[in-house]
Parts: structure tokens; C-alpha cells; sequence
């Protein structure tokens, strides 16, 4: 008999605590491309240049919102997914030779607001 008390109230708690898992998923609703923290500095700079050949890059450079932090990691981050937006969020426009990666975190910091197109 305690087993089945403890099942019902874990069952009950979960189903009260699931309403404030919901709330926290439905404002997180994005997807952002950034760079793999694994890749070269050398892949990464070539990320920045084939993005940068196709959109905007200002705001990575100097003085701009996401110039700091002034590494190859960030830069490409914000650069690829400036494309990765521009592209239309499509999965294979956050591949960049399997340095990209897709998350549904929002990684803007600071004056630096990581673009999302709905």
C-alpha cells in the first residue's frame, strides 16, 4: 500500500508542476544557429566569411552590439545565425560542415540580440 500512495502522489505532483514547465517552454519558442565550441578557429573563420558574403555582418564588428567577445566562437555564432535566419530557419542552413548547431535557447547576451525571425 505505501508504494501505490507514493505512485499517486508523484503522479498528482507532476501533473500540478507540468503547468509550470509548460509556461517556461512557451516563451522559449525559437531556434538560433551557433557555432559547435569544438571547431577550429580556422572552420570558424571560414563560417564568418561565407555568411558575411551574404548578409550583414556589421554588428560583429567593431562597435558593434556582438563585436565583444572579440573570438572566432562568438563571431561565427552571431554570423551563422544571421544567415541561418536570412536563409529561413531551414536545418541545412545551420549546417556549415557540421560546425553548426541548432538550439532552442536563446544565446543573446547583454547589448548583443541574437536575431529571430518568426
Amino acid at each position: 500500500m505505501p508504494k501505490a500512495h507514493i505512485s499517486i502522489c508523484l503522479i498528482i505532483s507532476l501533473y500540478f508542476s507540468s503547468e509550470n514547465f509548460t509556461r517556461v517552454n512557451s516563451q522559449s519558442q525559437g531556434h538560433w544557429c551557433i557555432a559547435n565550441h569544438v571547431m577550429d578557429n580556422e572552420r570558424l573563420q571560414k563560417n564568418i566569411d561565407f555568411a558575411c558574403s551574404k548578409i550583414d555582418c556589421r554588428i560583429i564588428m567593431e562597435g558593434g552590439s556582438c563585436y565583444d567577445p572579440n573570438t572566432p566562437l562568438n563571431h561565427a555564432s552571431v554570423a551563422m545565425n544571421l544567415y541561418y535566419q536570412a536563409q529561413g530557419r531551414h536545418q541545412r542552413d545551420c549546417y556549415f560542415e557540421g560546425s553548426g548547431l541548432i538550439t532552442v535557447i536563446d544565446p543573446s547576451y547583454g547589448c548583443c540580440k541574437y536575431q529571430y525571425r518568426k
